[in-house]
C-alpha cells in the first residue's frame, strides 16, 4: 500500500473514534500493567506485541523507530508452555513467532505502531510471509486492554474498507496472555548476523523499505 494511503487512513480513523476516550483510557487498569514499566519518574514504557512473520525482521524494523526502547523475540499464542524454537518451527504449538515491543507512549503511540505493523509486513497472507509458511508465520495482534483491542479492530475495519491491498485482511486479533521469550542468539539477529543469507536477502531488503517508509520517525535517520 502507498504511503500517503496509510498515512491518510491512520490520520482520519483516529480522530473520531479515539479523541473522546483519553480520560478513560488514562484511568482504565488494564492486563498491561505488568508489562508497563517505569524506568524513572517521569517515564512510563508500554507494550505492544505483534506477529508478523519472521520475528527476526519484525525486530530488525520496529527497533528503528524512535521511541521503541527494546524489542524482544519470542513466542505467543499457542497451547505449549516454554517451547522450544525447533518446536514452534513445526507449526504443532500453536504459537507464532511474535515481538514484544517496548515503547514510550510520549514518543511513538500505539496508532503508530500499528501504522509500523501494517507495513512491515503483508497482512493478507494467511500463514505465511513469502516463503515462511506456518501458521508460527501468520499476522496476528496480541492486545493488552481494551483500547489497544478496539484500535486494532478499527484499523484493520477501515483498512479494508478503503481497499488498501489488493486482498482482505486476514490479521487475528487476540487477547495477550503468555509470551516465552526466545534465546539470546535470537535477539538482535540481524545485527549480529549481517552476512547471513536469510538476513543479507530476506532481512535487509525489508529494512530498507521500512526506513524509507518511515524516515521521519528514525533513531538514526
Amino acid at each position: 500500500m502507498k504511503k500517503s494511503m496509510f498515512q491518510l487512513v491512520f490520520f482520519l480513523a483516529a480522530i473520531p473514534v479515539f479523541a473522546t476516550r483519553c480520560v478513560q483510557a488514562k484511568n482504565e487498569k488494564t492486563s498491561s500493567d505488568a508489562l508497563t514499566t517505569t524506568f524513572d519518574n517521569s517515564r512510563k514504557l508500554d507494550t505492544a506485541t505483534f506477529a508478523a512473520g519472521c520475528f527476526w525482521c519484525v525486530d530488525a524494523q520496529f527497533k528503528q523507530l524512535k521511541g521503541v526502547e527494546k524489542v524482544i523475540s519470542g513466542f505467543s499464542g499457542g497451547h505449549v508452555k516454554n517451547p522450544t524454537y525447533e518446536e514452534v518451527c513445526t507449526g504443532t504449538t500453536g504459537h507464532a513467532e511474535a515481538c514484544n515491543i517496548i515503547f514510550d507512549p510520549s514518543q511513538i503511540t500505539y496508532d503508530e505502531l500499528l501504522e509500523a505493523f501494517f507495513t512491515a509486513h503483508d497482512p493478507t497472507q494467511l500463514n505465511r510471509q513469502g516463503n515462511d509458511v506456518g501458521t508460527q508465520y501468520r499476522s496476528e495482534i496480541f492486545y493488552h486492554n481494551a483500547a489497544q483491542k478496539e484500535k486494532a479492530e478499527y484499523y484493520i475495519n477501515k483498512l479494508n474498507q478503503v481497499k488498501a491491498y489488493k486482498n482482505k485482511i486476514v490479521t487475528q486479533i487476540a487477547p495477550y496472555t503468555a509470551f516465552y521469550e526466545a534465546k539470546d542468539y535470537h535477539q538482535d539477529y540481524y545485527d549480529k548476523n549481517p552476512d547471513q543469507a536469510y538476513c543479507h536477502f530476506v532481512i535487509q531488503p525489508e529494512v530498507e523499505r521500512f526506513r524509507k517508509v518511515f524516515k521521519n520517525k528514525l533513531k538514526n535517520p
